[in-house]
């Protein structure tokens, strides 16, 4: 397999290296710091650890409520009947009623913005029937968005003790909560309402960055004795948004100040560049055997990347493309990967994919696309 390398230059300027400024120093046992828009990961400390994540578990339960609305499994007035293995669940809670019936809008809203364990548990009956099968509902859907180090026993995150085959890491809770900014951007607004009231009793959400900060708007904190205080907050600044996870720290107060501290260094440390609009096209790849002889290769998004403030003029890329290029070709599939310099040196690899669909060519064009091929 021969690669085909086109190279560009897409700010010129001097090849000085360039840094961002140095991280903060953070208290937490393992924290990240995400780019939302091309995710980028702009700084870490034990990202990959496996940890317990507490009622940072939720943010999956959430991910797999939103997609049951979405498929209409289940519909936000539907009653649901709250068993008693839910009602007893210890930890924090929604307050719900045994054996009653209570919307699915109201225990969604419960686990969300009050951490509700109860409500949690009931909602994971709700789609999977038990709460064991709820949570192999959970895993199955870690693999498919990539959460390669994370494993999930029950739908809230609370034990009475230590867990240690219950876990993630800070990664994987970075693009957990990335999946449902992404998928599900109106159930992610649920996370920046401050306060809730069901059942007489109002109660206000964990997350202290919502009154600290206007630009955050979520997303879960998480407490237990084995995994210490954490917290996914993201903040939404101009265009840009940045995703931070701290897990362990020891304190309401530390995991609020390191998750801010993390936030504002981001903002202040990289600029926000738009390299390639939506639709267009960095190049045009050959392709053999197609109707086509040629495909527009490019972003279905607009691809805005951090890079080093005062770096914002040393950026360089290649364009990356497997060679034969063969059809078909389906629009949206992958076609090369773009690969980023800063100031000459590596800044990211990014898929690129083509902008249109490219069916097989007639016999004719096949028989002499292979007469082409045999001979380079």
């Amino acid at each position: 397999m021969r690669f085909l390398v086109l190279l560009f230059t897409l700010l010129a300027g001097a090849a000085s290296h360039a840094q961002p400024l140095p991280a903060p120093t953070l208290s937490a046992r393992a924290w990240l710091l995400m780019d939302y828009a091309s995710g980028q990961v702009l700084a870490a400390q034990e990202p990959d650890l496996k940890l317990e994540p507490a009622s940072l578990t939720k943010v999956m339960t959430t991910y797999l409520v939103a997609e049951a609305l979405q498929n209409k499994t289940l519909s936000l007035t539907q009653p649901v009947t709250v068993s008693e293995r839910a009602w007893r669940t210890q930890g924090s809670r929604s307050f719900v009623p045994v054996n009653k019936g209570v919307s699915v809008d109201d225990l969604f809203k419960g686990m969300v913005i009050q951490s509700g364990n109860d409500a949690s548990v009931a909602l994971a009956e709700a789609i999977g029937g038990t709460e064991d099968q709820f949570a192999a509902m959970m895993n199955r859907s870690a693999q498919r968005l990539g959460l390669k180090d994370s494993n999930f026993l029950n739908a809230s995150g609370y034990f009475e003790g230590p867990a240690p085959t219950h876990y993630s890491t800070a990664r994987d809770m970075a693009k957990l909560a990335a999946a449902l900014i992404r998928d599900h951007p109106e159930t992610h607004a649920l996370h920046a309402i401050k306060e809730y009231t069901y059942n007489g009793i109002r109660q206000h959400n964990r997350n202290r960055l919502l009154w600290a900060d206007p630009t955050v708007d979520g997303l879960k904190t998480g407490h237990s004795s084995a995994a210490g205080y954490c917290l996914i907050a993201t903040a939404k600044r101009g265009p840009r948004r940045l995703i931070s996870v701290v897990l362990g720290t020891a304190s309401e107060e530390a995991r609020a100040r390191d998750s801010l501290n993390l936030l504002n260094w981001g903002f202040t440390a990289f600029d926000a560049v738009k390299l390639y609009d939506k639709g267009q096209a960095i190049s045009q790849l050959r392709v053999f055997k197609g109707a086509q002889n040629a495909v527009g290769a490019g972003f279905a998004e607009d691809f805005v990347i951090s890079i080093p403030r005062g770096a914002t003029d040393k950026v360089g890329a290649q364009l990356v493309s497997r060679q034969p290029l063969l059809a078909p070709i389906a629009a949206g599939s992958q076609v090369g990967t773009l690969r980023l310099t800063v100031a000459g040196q590596p800044w990211g690899e990014y898929p690129v994919v083509a902008q249109a669909e490219v069916p097989v060519a007639g016999i004719i064009g096949r028989l002499w696309d292979d007469i082409r091929l045999f001979f380079q």
